[in-house]
């Protein structure tokens, strides 16, 4: 396959993508109908410089990282995405690594879901998804780097984030998450990724540590459906948290709401509000 070839599959799929349906306001004149080269560098997390340079050939070894966001952020089928990975050079990721790729859809029924908080993540607790609402309410995900961007290591190594929880709350959940990333890692055990968390974690986390080596299994059958979540606007906030599971594709969607006409749904209704305008502007 010739180099400048994944630059063309990228442009074609970009030119495809109907602005509204990826959260893009389809304002002003344009000069096609899908995406423009920096609204699609924005939906990936790349600079739009190397994404022109992507799309020119002029850049010709993405990572599997940046081809896994563009496929995301281009709403890829499976066929689709594997044939991205290898047109960028790269082996697609088997079946014994931790799979993040959000199939179409999925996408669509996270798109009837865009006023309410909504966070995506693999089987190894890494941030996949966040809409505008979710980052309303917990803090802009955006300016989540590296580690940072997964559940068990803000959980055990920090920073701490808005949600609140008794010193008895927080040991029980760390106590999940760190059993189900057992079972995660027993599901995928060639995953180098996953592997270095672990280790990364048990170097800096003593509590990861002992939790990890501990013989008595968890069971998350009874984790709790609510949170509370300290907003620095609106003060504290309960809300029902409820995750379902993508089995096929080993996803966790996290989704945040109040019983309407409670305090709770007013404060969330003005957090969301408040958040969205300051992500906009």
């Amino acid at each position: 396959m010739e180099p400048w070839e994944f630059g063309q599959a990228v442009r074609r799929w970009r030119d495809r993508l109907v602005p509204e349906s990826v959260g893009v306001p389809a304002g002003g004149r344009r000069r096609a109908s899908g995406l423009r080269r920096e609204e699609l560098a924005a939906l990936t997390g790349i600079s739009v410089d190397y994404l022109t340079r992507l799309e020119q050939g002029r850049s010709t070894s993405p990572s599997p990282q940046v081809v896994e966001a563009l496929a995301r952020a281009l709403r890829l089928s499976g066929t689709e995405r594997e044939l991205l990975f290898r047109l960028a050079g790269l082996q697609p990721p088997g079946r014994d690594v931790v799979p993040s790729h959000v199939a179409p859809s999925v996408h669509r029924m996270l798109d009837r879901l865009a006023h309410t908080p909504v966070v995506v993540q693999d089987a190894a607790y890494n941030l996949v998804l966040a809409n505008r609402p979710y980052d309303a309410l917990m803090g802009d995900t955006t300016a989540w780097r590296g580690p940072q961007r997964n559940g068990v290591w803000r959980n055990l190594v920090g920073p701490p984030g808005r949600a609140v929880h008794t010193p008895e709350e927080k040991a029980r959940f760390q106590a999940l998450l760190v059993a189900d990333l057992r079972m995660t890692a027993a599901r995928y055990p060639a995953d180098r990724d996953l592997k270095r968390l672990i280790a990364d974690l048990t170097a800096q986390s003593p509590r990861f540590a002992e939790l990890w080596q501990s013989p008595a299994p968890v069971s998350n059958a009874d984790t709790s459906r609510t949170k509370t979540v300290d907003h620095p606007a609106v003060g504290r906030i309960t809300l029902d948290c409820d995750t379902l599971v993508v089995a096929g594709d080993d996803l966790r969607i996290t989704v945040y709401t109040a019983e309407p006409g409670t305090e709770d749904a007013e404060k969330l209704a003005l957090a969301i509000a408040l958040g969205t305008q300051t992500l906009v502007s």
